[in-house]
């Protein structure tokens, strides 16, 4: 590798690294598993393994005799996104209805898709490609904030078997937020002495959640409860 090789690496990889750390600061900002360090690495090595496949005349191996190689580095790309589909699904989890994780699965993607691009000398498109992924990440985050939305929130209440049920008290609290609750898990638990329910709904703000904990608190048969909003 000579100077020149050394060059034409260099602002590839360094275009990567920076575009994987631009994505990777609103994840880590935001206290998501895959933050700063995981989409730079997952940039990084896109970056490299496209690099890789566009030089595949520089590779260790020798062509039969009379044999005429023609390489197609988009089959790089193809395994690349394909592979990064397990690291995507180890940040997917849902709970009760609820699905978390899309958002950075989605980031992660779109940083190896970038990666790639770099990795192919394609920097006008990267750098487009890293601008408005940080647009959507951050101004598009901003903007669903001021909208007039409702929060998606896995509510899970338990109550002791032997005692009287407060199942009816516990969906009028509920309907009290959310006129049309959704029901989930029914479950016996703790070898049958407890029950536990589950249900989904909308709320308007954190102040409705808050009185929503207090009215479960103050219910009799209740033992525990916990209210899980929804949010990538």
């Amino acid at each position: 590798m000579n100077a020149s090789d050394l060059q034409s690496f260099v602002l590839p990889v360094a275009g990567a690294v920076v575009a994987g750390g631009l994505i990777g600061v609103e994840r880590e900002w935001r206290g998501q598993a895959a933050g700063f360090r995981t989409h730079i690495l997952v940039s990084l090595a896109s970056a490299l393994l496209m690099l890789a496949a566009m030089s595949q005349a520089d590779w260790a191996f020798r062509a039969l005799p009379g044999e005429n190689i023609v390489t197609d580095p988009t089959r790089m790309a193809h395994g690349v996104l394909t592979g990064i589909g397990f690291l995507c699904a180890g940040v997917i989890f849902r709970t009760g209805f609820s699905i978390h994780g899309l958002t950075t699965a989605a980031s992660l993607w779109i940083t190896a898709a970038i990666g790639l691009l770099f990795g192919a000398g394609l920097f006008a498109l990267g750098v487009v490609g890293t601008v408005m992924t940080g647009l959507i990440l951050l101004v598009l985050r901003l903007v669903s904030v001021r909208l007039p939305a409702r929060t998606l929130t896995d509510v899970e209440v338990r109550w002791r078997r032997d005692g009287a049920s407060p199942e009816a008290e516990v969906e009028a609290a509920l309907k009290a937020v959310d006129p049309a609750p959704r029901h989930d898990r029914f479950e016996l638990i703790d070898n049958g002495a407890t029950v536990r329910r589950s249900w989904r709904i909308k709320a308007r703000d954190e102040a409705e959640l808050k009185a929503l904990a207090a009215r479960l608190c103050a219910l009799p048969g209740v033992t525990a409860y916990e209210l899980d909003p929804r949010d990538d």
